[in-house]
């Protein structure tokens, strides 16, 4: 088994390959030609091989750079080949709302599933999207990345920003044996809310560490507003946590300006203190090999 990482997902697929065992480990050589056209190149012996393909999708470039990456891997007389996409870009659009326009998220999906055998991905904007892969595809949590994290920090309430995050706060509620809640949400344009706490807060909030719990954070707004809020009350400390840390803009300087930590995990590169899903991609990529047949 190889593990191969592109270049939005070098220290990620590293860890992969650490936590499947050191399994030899490569890095793409990329460059590109005059005109703008993106040449990639995959070194080492992958003939026979089962190899485990990391990048995410945040930008176009690297969803290109996937699926040159993909073809090579194949060229290259790989046995099976398992694509992780730790952060699935252009999930939003998942379906067409006005016509002429395309539903993205599974054009992308059917696109990746061409050469693969099977497809990792973590905490998707849908698990809707799972369906429209045309090979094997399960998506991994963030969340036992996070909570493994703050384990190791004081915590006594966690927070969901919105309803929509109900059961992901619940969840790390779960596996950190501490009370949660859910902020009612109500949104005033696409970087303005207002939130207010439940009518039922579950612990006193004075002098307590809390963490606001979330899927993604990009313009950071939601995450200002709930830690605005929690401040109103007179909190110990606030933390922002989530899975994939996109910090569009000046989003990490705005969180940071209202916290005491951010923390996200590893599936794109950021400025924030990290917690790695590579242990729960390399659990799953071995029970996915289990499963599929030799080519």
């Amino acid at each position: 088994m190889q593990v191969v990482a592109g270049t939005a997902s070098t220290a990620l697929g590293e860890r992969v390959s650490r936590e499947l065992g050191n399994v030899p480990f490569g890095l793409p050589y990329l460059k590109r030609f005059p005109d703008g056209e993106l040449y990639v190149r995959i070194g080492g012996q992958l003939e026979h091989e089962d190899v485990v393909l990391v990048q995410s999708t945040r930008s176009d470039q690297d969803v290109l750079e996937l699926l040159l990456l993909e073809d090579a891997v194949r060229q290259s007389g790989a046995r099976r080949l398992v694509v992780v996409v730790p952060y699935f870009g252009y999930a939003r659009q998942d379906r067409v709302f006005f016509p002429g326009e395309p539903a993205s998220a599974p054009t992308l999906a059917r696109h990746i599933s061409l050469e693969a055998d099977a497809i990792v991905t973590v905490d998707l904007h849908s698990s809707e999207t799972l369906q429209s892969f045309q090979k094997p595809a399960v998506e991994a949590s963030g969340i036992p990345a996070v909570a493994r994290l703050l384990r190791q920090r004081p915590v006594d309430l966690l927070v969901s920003p919105d309803k929509g995050g109900t059961d992901r706060a619940r969840r790390m509620a779960q596996l950190l044996d501490r009370p949660w809640m859910a902020l009612h949400k109500q949104r005033i344009d696409s970087e303005h809310v207002e939130l207010q706490l439940p009518a039922q807060v579950p612990i006193s909030l004075e002098g307590k560490h809390v963490v606001i719990v979330d899927d993604v954070i990009s313009t950071g707004g939601t995450v200002v507003e709930a830690a605005r809020l929690l401040a109103r009350e007179r909190v110990g400390a606030i933390a922002a946590a989530c899975t994939h840390g996109l910090f569009l803009r000046d989003a990490f300087e705005r969180i940071k300006a209202v916290t005491d930590t951010i923390y996200s995990t590893d599936t794109l590169d950021n400025p924030a203190e990290k917690a790695s899903v590579a242990p729960d991609i390399a659990q799953i990529v071995k029970q996915e090999l289990g499963k599929l047949p030799a080519r």
